[in-house]
């Protein structure tokens, strides 16, 4: 019997728009982590999570990166995983205001429905500030965007 194997198909997605000043941070940080590998595809830029139906499928691993509003400090980055139960993955992630219609909760139940969710799951959070009309993101989630970056390289490097 013959081991075949094939190279695992990473897909990042960067939602929302960089003309609404730091929601445009997940789009910055998809860019950059794309070009640091050309195994990596970059499935944005999306405006919302019902976008990844289509682009994300049966991938061995998403990364979704998106700017929240929790209250946190400007900047602050979290990783979360989201597992089969969502339960808990809900309530990890609930605390968190999203502008789109439906959550990425709904899109990854739906996606699973249909049997065409990705293996796993990542998701990368990044506490915006400012969220009006216009481009450029603020000094605090500008830094943020290199350090996300970093720290998804990180995580496809010990997935290898």
């Amino acid at each position: 019997m013959s081991d075949v194997s094939h190279p695992s198909r990473v897909v990042v997605a960067g939602i929302g728009n960089e003309y609404r000043q730091d929601d445009g941070a997940g789009l910055a940080v998809a860019r950059l982590v794309s070009s640091s590998s050309p195994e990596i595809g970059d499935v944005g830029p999306l405006g919302e999570p019902l976008d990844l139906l289509g682009r994300w499928d049966d991938a061995d691993l998403a990364i979704v990166i998106d700017t929240v509003r929790s209250g946190a400090q400007s900047g602050t980055i979290r990783l979360i995983e989201l597992r089969e139960s969502d339960d808990p993955t809900e309530e990890a992630v609930s605390g968190a205001t999203s502008t789109h219609g439906i959550g990425l909760i709904g899109v990854l139940r739906i996606a699973r429905a249909i049997n065409r969710a990705p293996h796993r799951v990542v998701v990368v959070a990044i506490e915006g500030s400012e969220f009006g009309l216009g481009v450029g993101l603020t000094p605090e989630v500008k830094r943020a965007v290199t350090d996300a970056a970093q720290q998804i390289i990180e995580l496809l490097e010990e997935a290898a």
